[in-house]
């Protein structure tokens, strides 16, 4: 399909497709510590004032109050499904299951899945989404390999719970950004930083969710489990090897770090040689525990990176170029290139352990005004009608692509960056929690009736 022609989109042209948008428990909910709830990393690092403007996701969108309207709004919109994730602090406090089920927060999620099903609206529900309880980074966090039994007792807890009504599971978002801005540089909590607590880190999240998804499937056998990751689009400078082999670590680097492992085929230490470091602390079964035959992979996409080789450039040898000036960004910075999407669809589709994709987030944050009332949002909706020009060509070219979420249902906190950058289809004016449904979302919801 000629991406020119993404104005005559229609989403029956997907075929058996699922088409929906997404969210995470923090950037919504509210709540911070109501009914039961325990503190999360992100609680502490808010109440600490390290997010823009000393903003916090205390009340964010009120999510946790207003969920009947919400789904409401979805259903008004005409979604098929919905991915939220939830909160690990608010069904376990203290993030173990001896430490007590918080059955008031729990109770939530089963109130949540109810009305989503009586809407017509299917649950696509994810496990963690960053929000890691405090007493459990108090103990080390994902550096501590008790945290993998912890994660798979959380994880066949909310099965257990949701499993007769949720059939698709997602159980971890990005693990990439996470662990490399959280325990790699510093810029998320827990901030930690240094190659060695980044590999250490990964590894044991990679173990964890490796258990969790085998005591999943050992609850219930008719529910799907999947993962999501980030991925950025690359290419190289120029076609000068250096280039290229700078593009192949870039890839392996956000792209392959945390799916090849699940596929069996180990972490890319040949292009990454600093992850070497994680040797010392496999254990004997370890890569057996990571590797999963996954139902589907989730797949985040938003951007694209020109790549060059940098020798000066600790462990990892490259270098990404600003974009052009002459390029559209988004109000994050990022470079607006459809085709990229493209890319990773086709590169995902070329491994085959790995049986169906979903797009599970895509989006673009820009400066909304209102103007009478409303909310034109013409880049937004130019944005996400070109991204799927580029989705529809994937799968006309034979790419199992299953399903859509738009990123993001409202707006919301948009992490360290606070309440600024709004990705949201649906506006909300934070000082009174009214939602307004921008362009974009209108737009949607024509384009789900084609």
């Amino acid at each position: 399909m000629d991406p020119s022609a993404a104005g005559k989109l229609k989403a029956s042209d997907f075929g058996d497709f699922v088409w929906g948008a997404a969210t995470a428990a923090y950037q919504i909910e509210g709540a911070h510590d109501a009914d039961g709830k325990g503190p999360s990393i992100w609680d502490d690092f808010a109440a600490r004032g390290k997010i823009r403007k000393k903003q916090t996701g205390n009340v964010a969108c009120d999510h946790y109050h207003r969920m009947k309207e919400d789904v409401a709004l979805m259903k008004s919109m005409g979604l098929q499904a919905y991915r939220f994730s939830v909160s690990w602090p608010r069904v376990l406090p203290d993030g173990t299951l001896a430490g007590g089920i918080n059955r008031a927060g729990l109770d939530f999620y089963h109130r949540l899945v109810d009305e989503l099903l009586a809407n017509n609206i299917q649950p696509y529900v994810t496990l963690f989404h960053w929000d890691l309880p405090l007493a459990l980074e108090r103990k080390g966090g994902w550096l501590n390999r008790e945290i993998v039994d912890h994660f798979a007792g959380y994880a066949r807890l909310m099965v257990e719970e949701l499993g007769d009504r949720v059939k698709h599971w997602i159980i971890l978002n990005e693990p990439f950004v996470f662990l490399l801005l959280g325990y790699g540089i510093g810029y998320f909590p827990p901030q930690k930083r240094g190659p060695a607590k980044f590999a250490r880190a990964s590894h044991l999240t990679m173990v964890a969710q490796g258990k969790a998804a085998r005591a999943m499937a050992a609850v219930r056998s008719d529910i799907q489990i999947g993962t999501t990751v980030s991925t950025l689009a690359g290419e190289a400078a120029s076609n000068a090897p250096r280039h290229l082999a700078a593009l192949r670590r870039h890839d392996a680097f956000f792209n392959r770090l945390y799916v090849d492992p699940i596929v069996g085929r180990g972490y890319p230490t040949e292009e990454l040689p600093f992850l070497r470091k994680m040797e010392s602390i496999i254990h004997p079964d370890d890569m057996d525990m990571v590797q999963y035959p996954f139902d589907f992979l989730g797949i985040n996409h938003y951007s694209r990176k020109t790549v060059r080789s940098a020798w000066w450039m600790p462990y990892l040898k490259f270098w990404e170029h600003k974009p052009l000036k002459d390029v559209e960004i988004t109000s994050m910075g990022w470079e607006v290139h459809p085709a990229g999407i493209y890319q990773i669809l086709k590169k995902f589709a070329e491994y085959p352990e790995i049986p169906a994709l979903y797009i599970t987030e895509n989006g673009a944050a820009y400066n909304d005004k209102f103007e009478d009332g409303q909310i034109h949002d013409e880049r937004r909706r130019k944005y996400i009608n070109e991204y799927l020009a580029q989705c529809l060509k994937a799968v006309q070219e034979g790419v199992n692509l299953k399903g859509y979420f738009v990123w993001s249902l409202l707006d919301n906190l948009e992490w360290k960056e606070g309440y600024d950058k709004t990705f949201g289809i649906v506006h909300v004016d934070f000082s009174t929690q009214k939602r307004t449904i921008k362009d974009s979302g209108l737009w949607y919801r024509d384009f789900l009736m084609t």
